[in-house]
């Protein structure tokens, strides 16, 4: 786990069911854990950075071994109330919803990007340097540099329409957050500064 910026933690994996490595966080003053996926040395390697006290998920597709961590550190899984239905019934474990608009833990808030998936979360996590983070699901990756939307096979029947929505969203988004310098996300490497401004010249290149 490396720090990116100071109280975010990150680290990859790779995750055999996509075949790509993906990308998890732990906010260390809240001990709100991000898309988790277990680090070198499991649930004990977590608890020498913070112990956790949430799971919160970006997605409802980002439940990867949310389970582990909830079982270990008997801490609650959540995800946006319009992601409840993927988990009723079978094996999955119980989780918990949070509204959108709202503090989901000490630090942390969930803004609505629901172009792309009704469940689909932004959350904003306030630094300890001042600034903050922005941290994104399937809502946008981060590729050899270059912020980007997710292939047009995943994006449902019209991905012009939805390519269209996002851009719109994450407008809102950097006209009403909170002040943020780092991007983070579930599927690419962290941007640890000019975030916003990166996020805006994607935005403008869209629009």
């Amino acid at each position: 786990m490396d720090e990116i910026v100071p109280g975010i933690l990150h680290w990859t994996t790779f995750h055999d069911g996509i075949g790509q490595t993906v990308h998890s966080h732990l906010h260390t003053p809240s001990g709100a854990i991000f898309d988790p996926r277990l680090p070198e040395g499991g649930v004990d390697a977590l608890a020498h950075a913070v112990l956790p006290t949430v799971v919160l998920l970006s997605s409802r597709h980002h439940l990867r071994n949310s389970g582990a961590v909830a079982d270990a550190y008997e801490v609650p899984i959540k995800v946006s109330e319009p992601g409840l239905g993927d988990f009723d019934g079978g094996d999955t474990p119980d989780v918990e919803t949070f509204a959108f608009g709202v503090e989901v833990a000490a630090g942390v808030t969930s803004l609505e990007l629901p172009a792309l998936a009704p469940d689909e979360t932004v959350f904003h996590i306030d630094g300890a340097d001042g600034t903050g983070a922005l941290l994104f699901g399937d809502s946008l990756v981060h590729h050899d540099g270059d912020l980007d939307y997710m292939p047009d096979g995943l994006m449902g029947d019209d991905p012009e329409a939805v390519k269209r929505g996002l851009t719109e969203g994450l407008q809102r988004i950097l006209d009403d957050a909170a002040p943020f310098d780092a991007l983070l996300f579930a599927h690419g490497a962290p941007i640890a500064s000019g975030g916003r401004e990166k996020l805006a010249a994607f935005v403008a290149s869209r629009s």
